[in-house]
């Protein structure tokens, strides 16, 4: 069987597995977990234990969870095409350091606006916590705007596994309406530019369920009872 991606709406950072999929020509499938309802159901969690997207079924039955894990394994995959470095090589940890700073202080960032939207909580407890993920959130982009440098591309030389997760995370700025990204004109012009990638596109419309057309190796969605029939036949 194909891989199996499973990616959580709406707004899940697992859009950014998504685009590297697609980037990587990698035959795959998607299976959509609405949150909250389902990532925290008893069925999903026989996929992820801990209730949370993305998770990557793999073809001999193993799942693999948390972002990161995924796209270095999908590096590691697609080594010699930009995506993935070998273990060791300059460029492998350049690309492990970016990630490491996006899946902590940029992402979390915005966690405490999404508490905020997403638990019952008293006035006075959200603008507090409003309030803190807005600093948290303009200081991590003054942080990435800073690692950027004047480049063109997080790592330099081209879309890389970074750039493919920085702009799922980026876009929940548009979202919470928390920045105006014009003042960080390399950031600004790295998510207009990503905005125009294939993948990209394709992972938006996955997303809102509208006609999604693959550059990549797509194979089509499966639902989450077919996914674990599937990974009953592999066990």
């Amino acid at each position: 069987m194909s891989p199996i991606l499973f990616y959580g709406v709406p707004e899940g950072c697992s859009f950014g597995s998504i685009v590297a999929l697609e980037w990587s020509g990698l035959p795959y499938r998607l299976c959509r977990v609405e949150m909250p309802e389902i990532v925290s159901s008893e069925e999903y969690k026989r996929i992820n234990m801990v209730g949370e997207t993305p998770s990557l079924l793999l073809e001999d039955g193993r799942t693999i969870s948390e972002s990161m894990a995924i796209l270095h394994h999908i590096g590691a995959r697609t080594i010699g095409n930009g995506l993935g470095f070998a273990q060791g090589s300059a460029d492998f940890d350049r690309l492990n350091q970016m990630l490491a700073f996006l899946n902590t202080t940029f992402f979390q960032a915005f966690g405490p606006l999404w508490y905020a939207i997403e638990h019952p909580l008293e006035p006075e407890e959200k603008q507090a916590l409003t309030a803190y993920g807005i600093a948290a959130v303009e200081k991590a982009h003054h942080r990435l705007e800073r690692l950027l440098d004047g480049r063109k591309w997080l790592l330099g030389n081209g879309p890389s596994l970074a750039e493919a997760y920085f702009v799922g995370i980026a876009r929940w700025n548009d979202f919470h309406k928390v920045v105006d990204r014009r003042q960080f004109p390399g950031l600004h012009r790295l998510y207009e530019r990503m905005q125009q990638e294939p993948a990209v596109r394709f992972a938006h419309a996955i997303e809102h369920r509208q006609e999604a057309k693959s550059s990549g190796g797509f194979r089509g969605e499966v639902d989450l009872a077919e996914a674990l029939g599937l990974l009953k036949e592999a066990a």
